[in-house]
């Protein structure tokens, strides 16, 4: 009951939205990184990527990550997370990290919202960059890869439920 589920993955890969469905189903807290950077920042995540670059976002999520002491709670993190190995292996510690995986085309389609969603893209880098880039920072960090291309949420939430089960 106090072990953390942590998820990580490519935006729109449905850490928020299936992690707080997720933990309703598993009777822990839910802990959304992003907010925490927001709530802290007073901005949203794209206001800070804007104004402070990417830099500045990246030490902002990775201070954010390392002041958690949480127990029994579904953690969505941001999709960047990955990019510090101090912040990953403080949520290593913190619980069981599944990664919610994406192949790109579902993660292209799904993400609508790109210029006001607050994705950390490195200049001059697409997409796909930041896909091929980002990939093997969460295979490598994965205590478990839960494949949701063709997954609905319900049926992605049910996947997270029973991985977190039994662990």
């Amino acid at each position: 009951m106090n072990s953390n589920i942590i998820l990580i993955g490519m935006p729109a890969s449905g850490k928020s939205t299936c992690g707080v469905l997720a933990a309703k189903a598993l009777l822990k807290n839910f802990f959304d990184t992003d907010l925490l950077i927001q709530n802290l920042e007073n901005k949203r995540l794209q206001e800070i990527i804007n104004e402070k670059g990417n830099a500045y976002f990246e030490s902002a999520e990775e201070s954010a990550v390392l002041s958690l002491n949480i127990k029994g709670t579904v953690i969505a993190t941001g999709g960047s997370v990955v990019y510090s190995d101090k912040a990953m292996k403080h949520l290593k510690q913190l619980g069981k990290i599944i990664y919610l995986h994406l192949d790109y085309e579902t993660m292209f389609k799904r993400l609508t919202n790109i210029v006001t969603r607050g994705v950390v893209l490195r200049k001059g880098s697409s997409l796909l960059d930041m896909y091929k880039e980002r990939l093997p920072l969460y295979e490598k960090y994965a205590d478990y890869i839960l494949n949701c291309s063709d997954l609905s949420v319900e049926e992605t939430v049910a996947s997270i439920v029973m991985l977190a089960n039994k662990i």
